[in-house]
């Protein structure tokens, strides 16, 4: 009886642990550094849960905003898209990542001279 009232209290605690990771929190404004070739750009991003809509902007060098689009977050799930403007070029880069606590890991998408790449994407919340 005795174990069987202990397997009972770990299920529990196991289904409490469940449900707050299942509550991940995406609001907030997040930071993370890329390298190409020597040089290290910082970059963040805003975003903000809205019921079941994620927005946000990316913010660039000098704070300029780009609005981040194609924005989801489910199953602690974070995608979203920026569309970067350089002259008359169009740079755009996919982020998807798994929330956990204060940091984002995952992939960052690219088409480079005409080839895809992709990066590992770790971003942490500012506090």
């Amino acid at each position: 009886m005795k174990q069987l009232l202990a397997a009972a209290v770990v299920l529990a605690f196991v289904g409490l642990v469940s449900t707050a990771r299942a509550a991940e929190d995406p609001n907030g404004t997040w930071k993370w550094s890329t390298t190409f070739g020597d040089k290290t750009i910082d970059a963040s991003v805003k975003l903000k849960l809205d019921g079941d809509k994620l927005t946000g902007a990316y913010i660039g060098r000098g704070g300029d905003e780009t609005p981040i689009e194609n924005a989801t977050f489910k199953d602690n799930k974070v995608s979203f898209t920026v569309t970067r403007t350089f002259g008359d070029n169009k740079f755009v880069i996919k982020y998807n990542g798994t929330l956990s606590g204060d940091t984002i890991k995952g992939k960052s998408e690219f088409e480079r001279d005409g080839q895809a790449q992709s990066r590992d994407w770790e971003a942490k919340r500012q506090k």
